[in-house]
């Protein structure tokens, strides 16, 4: 380890290590460069010791490509034991290629869920000898949708220890580690927070389950008219902007505007000066898309709707210019909750966690809309004639099976009774 330029273990280390090592399913929670990684490659390496089993015995699940590389690049660096056989799959690899490489022999797997989900539905990818099963970036992999490998890919590994490593937790990520975590699990987490780099305006943050959700907090938030005097929204595409726009109930035609509206009967400023020196003109709706450096200052509310797929460009805004008041809010969902946490790291404070407002109306959005009483009837009626009754001719209650219809239609063929 102090080869390889580890001189003293981080806080992750130092909390999860024993209880990895004691056999213990784990989900460790800690932000970008914590050491998640170097923790579990060194368990890993740790618990299995020696090398040459016929079928894997740890199985380690990334998002992408780009992670694969930087696990074995970690094993790489710190496994001293060169017998063990690593192997890397992901979507740059031909299945076929694959297959050979896990039945030639594997110890340790670093693998995208979907590619190895693929390798042990063909029967490749043998999974009743691995101790060690690890999800690394588990809010990443839930980000792109691929719980369904882990869950099925983790229950088939019914026998072994399972770890989560994540930056945040939220409710989607438990409904996917639910199903093969232990009751035993153990949560550990380690909130690292950087030096303060900049003064920045005052953050709060409001997180709500859904985008519709969204557009209801922030209608509910702007009807507040003397509170929200002058207002930009910030959206990431010109199209949400359309969508947060045509949200709104334009009772006065100037209040709600669109900076560089895609339409142009939308009421909408080219010029951002425009908008501050007009004062029926409350919002401004802005998406980030193809956006330059625009001019806010002197605005008190900044309201980040969604968050940009780059940090810096939300940083940029929020940070202080001489003794301005402005209010920064920012919206997000559970998949969003990791950005924000990159910006905290990054401007080295918290943003302040809000309540919902209590009459805000919460989206579901797998509920199906209630049926009103008497609307069966009109279904009924309303069915026609494409649903009609059948007639009595065609009323079948019989069920003959191919041989039976082959010998009917040959003796109606001779004549025959």
């Amino acid at each position: 380890m102090t080869d390889a330029g580890f001189l003293t273990p981080k806080e992750i280390q130092l909390k999860t290590m024993s209880r990895i090592l004691g056999g213990q399913d784990v989900i460790a929670v800690g932000p970008e460069g914590s050491g998640k990684t170097t923790t579990y490659v060194l368990a890993t390496l740790m618990k299995l010791k020696y090398a040459f089993e016929e079928a894997p015995r740890a199985l380690i699940l990334v998002p992408d490509v780009e992670h694969v590389d930087h696990v074995l690049e970690q094993f790489k660096l710190l496994n001293r034991n060169k017998t063990f056989r690593i192997l890397g799959i992901d979507s740059r690899g031909a299945v076929d290629t694959q297959m050979n490489e896990i039945t030639d022999g594997c110890d340790i797997i670093v693998a995208v869920p979907d590619r190895a989900r693929a390798l042990y539905l063909k029967l490749a990818l043998n999974t009743n000898k691995i101790q060690l099963f690890i999800v690394d970036n588990a809010e990443l992999i839930v980000k792109k949708g691929l719980q369904l490998p882990v869950v099925e890919l983790a229950n088939s590994a019914y026998k072994s220890q399972h770890v989560v490593f994540t930056e945040v937790m939220h409710e989607k990520l438990n409904l996917m580690i639910s199903p093969f975590m232990k009751d035993s699990t153990t949560t550990i987490e380690v909130d690292e927070i950087g030096e303060k780099q900049a003064e920045v305006y005052q953050q709060m943050l409001y997180q709500v389950p859904n985008f519709r959700t969204k557009l209801n907090l922030l209608t509910l938030l702007m009807n507040d008219t003397e509170f929200f005097d002058k207002v930009v929204v910030f959206v990431n595409t010109r199209l949400t902007a359309q969508t947060v726009y045509k949200n709104f109930n334009h009772s006065n035609d100037e209040e709600y505007t669109i900076y560089r509206s895609l339409f142009f009967d939308d009421k909408g400023y080219d010029d951002i000066e425009d908008f501050k020196s007009n004062p029926n003109s409350r919002v401004l709706i802005v998406a980030n898309e193809n956006l330059d450096e625009l001019d806010i200052q002197g605005i008190p509310f900044i309201i980040h709707f969604e968050l940009p797929e780059q940090k810096e460009t939300l940083i940029q805004r929020i940070i202080k210019h001489e003794d301005e008041e402005v209010v920064a809010i920012t919206f997000s969902t559970d998949i969003e909750l990791i950005e924000v946490k990159k910006i905290e790291q990054a401007i080295g404070q918290r943003m302040e966690a809000m309540e919902l407002p209590e009459d805000l109306k919460i989206v579901d959005p797998t509920a199906k809309p209630k049926k009103k009483k008497g609307d069966d009837d009109e279904d009924q009626s309303e069915r026609g004639a494409a649903f009609h009754e059948k007639k009595a001719s065609n009323l079948k209650n019989y069920n003959y099976s191919a041989g039976t219809k082959a010998k009917m239609t040959y003796k109606n063929k001779k004549g025959l009774s």
